[in-house]
């Protein structure tokens, strides 16, 4: 024990769920429950929501959905799993040396031993420091417990879950630990909590005022003296940084019992490669073979092998399982395979006998097309089936999409299935960092949806800023540099942006009385500084020089008759000018201006215009294809031409103003010519 609450104990709360619903924001907040989705799978996590329903972790899959039958159900990711505990271990490396990892989300650290702290202000303040780099690094919340030993530890994050810390002063344990269940202490399972119940111990303190001598009557030496210590709060056991492995074992349940011996001894086979598989890539061999047969009627039954020496080679582990399994009654059926090797080395002693004789029984080479059929039928060699005969009706492995797997489609992006069947599945397309997505159904073999590898949880950093542009460089590039970020779809200088494009039709909002078209995403005219225009008379088209009004403001139109001018729709090239008549202005179709009827000029080209005296010029909206900046001189009709009725026959046009002297390309295009009636006309075009 410690006087300061140096060992930190980190739990991730519900990892696996949580992490699949950072992953898809649209289970946020909804109950989700990960584990094997066959008939006979177990719970593996369960997020906190679905825990009101009574789901819990290792609880038969059927019930959990008899419990929770509106909760999302997805198979586990360990490859995403995996990753994320990398980055939280890597935060735990960084406070001290000694890490102890129980399992991908749980670990004990040392704080003393890495000076990250060394009384209980300083553990706090490391434990709240490590939960708020956790969140930062992953998205996902974990319960800190800190303590003077490891188990009181442990006991503090349970205490803290979810998202919380818990610390336990020392001195304070047995305080703490008396009213808690037996269940609360390390190696307290149910068979032994059952057993001291009944001897009537069901809290710490029965355990306590027991004494050693009846714990060790009624558990035996070793358990009962250190039960006996955990429940006075004694535990010495120190944060070990690297745990040997003691054994690796493969198993699998299957959805209906197993009744055929060959495929049993199929199964068996499969399995023995796997674990050795696993076996080198530990880096370790064995010398002890062990085989796990779990029957119909739920008896377990265990036997093992030891050779003469340590091995890895998958022969040998291969026949001295299918040696243990001819020792294994099992004609009521089998709903359970496991394939194991202990006594694990660094070293590996190759058996030479059992390698010949395995060479001996497999008898000469035989070509391929000479090869029998083997024993158990097709399903016997389902590791060579990349190379039978087309026109089976088993679905290929790659497109059997499991609920919660990571796809992506070449048109919509990343996703994640919900379901399939029947020939088709379900995929919602979203990412961790977007909103909620949206549902599309394939089929099953639609060619643009693959497998694809999990997205991280945390949006990635964008890339840095474009270094500022040197002093000496052109206008130009100055200017582009300097000017403001384009909305998608909008150009804000001469040359064309990219992206830009046409809004869609009628997507700005028609003019006010007297005023332009703003710059709104599908709007017409868009001011470009906000210094005042000239009011423009009615019938005029844009003046030569402009004249301060007070009473025009940005984008503005005249103000001295209140009339509606036309609505800009996108292509628009030139500004609509208040008429002297009360009467409504025709809708400006693309590329038409100011003059007596209506008509349909061809579009202009994005930002190239005519170029003349700097007047009063329109700028480019989202969408639209010319900025303003300079005009085409223009005088004012006469005044019987400017108030002309309307009447049945088109206008007298004003006289059109002259153009002004080329400018540079690019300037821009000024507004139309003179108007001599109350409707809308065509504008000058690029």
């Amino acid at each position: 024990m410690r006087n300061a609450p140096t060992i930190l104990h980190l739990d991730m709360d519900a990892f696996f769920a949580a992490a699949e619903q950072a992953a898809k924001p649209s289970l946020r907040g909804k109950p989700v429950v990960v584990g094997g989705l066959g008939p006979r799978g177990v719970v593996a996590t369960a997020s906190y929501e679905a825990r009101r329903f009574g789901v819990h972790s290792a609880m038969p899959m059927a019930q959990a959905r008899r419990l929770a039958p509106n909760a999302a159900y997805l198979v586990p990711r360990f490859s995403l799993y995996r990753s994320v505990s990398e980055q939280v271990m890597g935060l735990l490396g960084r406070l001290s040396p000694l890490v102890e990892p129980l399992s991908l989300d749980e670990a004990f650290v040392d704080l003393e031993a890495g000076g990250a702290a060394h009384d209980t202000p300083s553990a706090r303040a490391t434990g709240e420091r490590l939960r708020a780099e956790i969140r930062a690094v992953t998205g996902l919340t974990g319960s800190v417990g800190l303590a003077g030993s490891k188990m009181l530890a442990k006991i503090a994050s349970e205490q803290a879950k979810p998202d919380g810390l818990v610390l336990i002063d020392p001195g304070t344990e047995r305080e703490l630990l008396g009213p808690m269940p037996v269940r609360i202490l390390p190696g307290v399972g149910p068979a032994t909590g059952d057993h001291l119940r009944r001897a009537g111990m069901t809290t710490v303190a029965d355990l306590a005022e027991a004494g050693e001598d009846e714990l060790v009557r009624l558990l035996g030496r070793a358990h009962g003296a250190s039960l006996f210590r955990m429940a006075l709060g004694h535990d010495d056991r120190p944060v070990v940084a690297e745990r040997d492995a003691k054994s690796v074992s493969v198993e699998d349940t299957f959805d209906v019992d197993l009744h055929d011996r060959v495929r049993v001894r199929i199964e068996v086979e499969r399995l023995a490669e796997r674990c050795v598989q696993r076996l080198r890539a530990s880096g370790h061999s064995g010398r002890t073979i062990v085989l796990k047969v779990r029957r119909y009627d739920f008896s377990t039954l265990t036997r093992s092998e030891t050779l003469r020496g340590p091995t890895d080679d998958p022969a040998v582990v291969r026949e001295a399982a299918g040696r243990l399994l001819e020792a294994v009654d099992t004609t009521g059926g089998v709903r359970l395979l496991g394939v194991g090797v202990t006594g694990l080395a660094d070293y590996t002693q190759e058996d030479l006998f059992a390698q010949a004789a395995a060479e001996a029984a497999a008898g000469p080479a035989v070509p391929d097309g000479q090869r029998p059929a083997p024993v158990g039928g097709p399903e016997a060699e389902t590791h060579e089936t990349e190379n039978s005969e087309p026109g089976g009706l088993q679905e290929p492995a790659q497109r059997r999409w499991a609920a919660g797997q990571d796809v992506r489609h070449a048109r919509y992006g990343s996703g994640w299935v919900q379901g399939s069947g029947v020939g088709r599945v379900t995929v919602r397309f979203e990412e961790p960092w977007s909103p909620p997505g949206r549902v599309r159904t394939f089929r099953v073999d639609d060619e643009d949806l693959e497998a694809a590898d999990p997205l991280p949880l945390v949006a990635p950093t964008p890339p840095p800023k474009a270094a500022p542009v040197p002093a000496g460089s052109p206008p130009a590039l100055q200017a582009r540099s300097a000017a403001p970020a384009a909305e998608p779809g909008a150009g804000l200088s001469d040359e064309p942006e990219p992206g830009a494009g046409p809004a869609e039709p009628g997507a700005g909002p028609p003019a006010a009385p007297g005023a332009v078209a703003l710059g709104v995403p599908g709007a017409g005219l868009l001011a470009d500084e906000p210094e005042a225009r000239p009011a423009a008379e009615p019938g005029a088209g844009l003046l030569d020089e402009p004249e301060a009004d007070p009473g025009v403001g940005p984008g503005v139109g005249p103000a001295d008759v209140p009339e509606t001018a036309c609505a800009a729709e996108p292509g628009t090239a030139s500004r609509a000018v208040a008429l002297g008549v009360p009467e409504a202005g025709a809708a400006a179709e693309p590329g038409t201006g100011v003059l007596d009827e209506p008509e349909a000029g061809p579009p202009a080209e994005p930002g190239v215009g005519l170029s003349g005296k700097p007047g009063a010029g329109a700028v480019v909206g989202p969408g639209d294809g010319m900025s303003g900046g300079a005009g085409v001189e223009g005088e004012a009709g006469p005044p019987e031409l400017r108030r002309a009725e309307p009447g049945p026959t088109p206008g007298v046009t004003g006289t059109p103003g002259a153009a002004g002297a080329p400018g540079p390309p690019g300037e821009g295009a000024g507004a139309g010519e003179g108007s001599g009636g109350p409707r809308c006309g065509r504008a000058v075009r690029a």
